[in-house]
């Protein structure tokens, strides 16, 4: 349960933890430069939870963890519509968080034992 949420909250943290170094600085740089392009194209972060995808769409960004809660509460980040990157700085936003989802999942089966 530790590695999940480390995995959810640094993305890689929970990798770390279970001992896959060199993994889990890849999936850190990774998701972190997928979310750093997102926020520099200046990509709709979702924070409503209106309707299905919407929600859908929000869950997927809380995926990336610290980031999000550091976008949304410290920085007050939202992204701008009429930035030229704001489609393409949202879709790398969604795909950071979904991205690291799966790796939580994926930590939750390390520590379980279904994957070596």
């Amino acid at each position: 349960m530790i590695a999940a949420v480390l995995a959810w909250l640094v993305p890689g943290a929970g990798h770390f933890y279970l001992g896959r170094r060199r993994r889990a600085g890849l999936f850190f740089l990774l998701i972190m430069t997928s979310v750093v392009l997102g926020a520099r194209l200046e990509g709709k972060l979702q924070t409503a939870f209106q309707g299905l995808l919407e929600s859908l769409a929000t869950l997927a960004s809380i995926g990336t963890g610290i980031s999000y809660l550091v976008l949304r509460f410290v920085v007050g980040y939202s992204g701008d519509v009429s930035s030229a990157g704001y489609e393409y700085g949202g879709a790398f936003l969604l795909t950071a968080g979904l991205m690291n989802l799966l790796l939580v999942i994926d930590c939750w089966d390390i520590a379980q034992g279904r994957k070596v």
